[in-house]
């Protein structure tokens, strides 16, 4: 009688990236939700609704930046846990997940950063 192993449950981090997008989203939809409308060429006095979502929106810059910390502390300072033969433990695939990381923070510190440059494109 063969008894199977159990497999354990392989953590899954694309939680802290999708939760850096959205905290910076938030961050952000005070200065971008607005440009964008115009843009799209929607207007009315209703959009003002978006700017008092800037009293929040140091809250979601903290946010942001915890969810990239744990994403770098999760690729460069907690060692793998995979066995050897598994494709996380492949250094094509680790150099993969970090290429993703840094060019995914750097949009998502784009996005944190367009109130600042936001009047560059209203001119």
């Amino acid at each position: 009688m063969t008894t199977e192993h159990e497999i354990p449950p392989q953590e899954d981090p694309s939680w802290l990236g999708i939760g850096a997008v959205l905290a910076a989203i938030g961050a952000s939809v005070c200065c971008v939700g607005p440009l964008l409308l115009i843009s799209l060429g929607i207007g009315g006095a209703w959009m003002s609704a978006f700017t008092s979502m800037e009293t929040v929106r140091p809250y979601f810059i903290i946010l942001t930046l915890i969810f990239i910390g744990l994403g770098y502390r999760k690729l460069y300072l907690i060692p793998d846990s995979c066995e050897e033969g598994e494709a996380c433990a492949l250094p094509e695939v680790k150099h993969k997940q970090r290429m993703i990381f840094w060019i995914g923070s750097a949009l998502i510190l784009l996005l944190l950063t367009f109130p600042w440059y936001a009047p560059i494109f209203m001119n």
